[in-house]
Order: C-alpha cells, then structure tokens, then sequence
C-alpha cells in the first residue's frame, strides 16, 4: 500500500508543473499583448505627427490666401480645412 506522504508529494509535484506551465503560457500571451500595445501607440504617434504636420501647412496656405480667390478651388480648400478640424480633434497627448 502506498504511504500517504509519496501521494501528496506526487500530488504536489503533478501541481507545480501545472502551475509552471500555465504561468508560462500567461507570460507569453502578456508579451505578445505589450508587443501590440507598442506597435499600436508607436503608429498612434507617427499619425499625431503627420495631424500636426499637415495642420501646419493647411495654416500656411490659409495665411497666404491663395485658395479664397476661386469659387471650386475655395470651396475644395474649406472642406479640406473643415476635414482637417475634425481629424485634429483626434489628437492625445502622449
């Protein structure tokens, strides 16, 4: 008849390798999720910068006034400016 400790100490052994394996597993998905996470705030970056970017040249060419002189131009050019208000809303602080 086996003896009561050899049990416990199969049961306990047969539970850290449970646990080892499921704590392995939990670690790997957690990297493969801060690897997302970066990927995604470093693109959320380079998509600021270009809001930012492009903001700046749609003020440059408002100040000149070059568009406002042609009623299609003009019209074309404050819709740009319009899309560009609403796209600049989307802007965070990083």
């Amino acid at each position: 008849m086996i003896e009561t400790p050899i049990i416990i100490y199969v049961l306990l052994g047969l539970a850290v390798v449970i646990l080892l394996f499921t704590t392995f597993n939990l670690l790997r998905k957690n990297e493969k999720a801060e690897d997302i996470i970066v990927s995604q705030r470093e693109f959320i970056e380079k998509f600021q910068e270009s809001i930012e970017f492009t903001q700046k040249k749609l003020d440059q060419i408002d100040q000149k006034g070059t568009f406002k002189s042609d009623d299609e131009i003009g019209w074309f050019f404050n819709e740009v400016k319009k899309l560009q208000n609403a796209i600049s809303q989307f802007k965070i602080d990083l």
